[in-house]
């Protein structure tokens, strides 16, 4: 007995597997997180995050100036200050270094590739939580909701294309499309980190971002157990006027991504996250597992679950490696 269906032949050479391949990365699909700093002479490297650096803010133009170059879908601009206080004031200074970064960025690239920007008082806060304290020490989501609208309008006005609201405040994202729509920035899009969860994988973007976090995330971020609230978030968001919905991580949450683009009619963008990208480059440090394969086949499983839109900080090496 012979087998009747032979898969195999359709596995048979590189011009085949490529004719029947049903996913594709493509580098207008890829998205590069970039940390620029206060205060620094020169890059600083990251000693979690090898090959990921703090950028000066010249050195940040050049890096924007290629992705536009390599075709990127756009550059997500992350703050790190030099100076923070318990209210994040430094979020909503037109000359605090993450608006002077939209700023550069947008004067470099004009619109040949997308400025994002997150939105968060994270980095800003001098006790690292996504908002406002209330008396009792609590994130006071309410009064974080105000400055979330007022940051938002100053991202646009800095010339940011897309805002990412990443603090996972209930309301955050109509708070932000009110404000927005009121000041006149009706084409700046809402890229909503819709199901962000609380995960051990973001230990590195901490180091990136000088985090200065106290205690932990868990009353506002999403329980690594839940898979239902991850729609329901993203529901949430669509119905307050996001433009599109993000899942934050990736690679351990690849279910929800797809679950999340079977329920939602806006593109869907998933975050490769530091702590994903650091396991890959030590293990292949070590010589433990072939690094290019691992970066390419982790992106791809990101796309194949679903994901329209990838953040991932490999994105100019993959842009590079598929230009040839």
């Amino acid at each position: 007995m012979f087998p009747a269906d032979r898969p195999r032949r359709l596995r048979s050479t590189p011009a085949m597997r490529a004719l029947v391949r049903e996913t594709r990365v493509d580098t207008s699909q890829l998205v590069l997180p970039m940390f620029v700093a206060e205060g620094l002479d020169a890059p600083r490297s990251i000693a979690s995050m090898p090959g990921v650096v703090q950028h000066t803010r010249d050195s940040a133009k050049a890096a924007y100036a290629e992705a536009a170059e390599l075709g990127l879908g756009g550059v997500m601009l992350f703050g790190v200050p030099e100076h923070k206080d318990a209210v994040g004031s430094g979020a909503v200074d037109p000359a605090g270094i993450l608006n002077l970064a939209i700023a550069d960025a947008r004067a470099e690239v004009g619109d040949a590739t997308l400025v994002m920007a997150d939105l968060c008082l994270d980095e800003f806060t001098d006790h690292g939580h996504c908002g406002v304290l209330d008396a009792q020490g609590r994130v006071d989501n309410d009064a974080t909701l105000e400055i979330y609208a007022h940051m938002g309008v100053v991202q646009a006005e800095a010339g940011a294309h897309v805002v990412g609201p990443s603090g996972m405040m209930d309301g955050q994202v109509a708070a932000i499309r009110e404000a927005l729509d009121a000041a006149g920035h009706l084409d700046t899009v809402i890229l909503a980190y819709a199901a962000k969860y609380a995960s051990a994988f973001y230990g590195p973007f901490r180091e990136a971002v000088d985090s200065s976090l106290q205690g932990d995330r868990r009353t506002y971020q999403q329980d690594p157990a839940n898979a239902r609230e991850a729609v329901r978030e993203a529901l949430l968001d669509l119905a307050e006027g996001a433009d599109i919905v993000m899942v934050k991580p990736a690679l351990s949450y690849l279910d929800l991504i797809a679950d999340v683009r079977r329920e939602a009619d806006v593109p869907v963008a998933a975050y490769n996250v530091s702590g994903e990208y650091s396991m890959v480059e030590a293990a292949a440090a070590q010589g433990w597992i072939d690094r290019e394969r691992a970066i390419d086949e982790s992106v791809l499983s990101i796309r194949r679950a679903g994901a329209d839109i990838v953040l991932t900080y490999w994105a100019a090496e993959i842009a590079r490696r598929l230009r040839g």
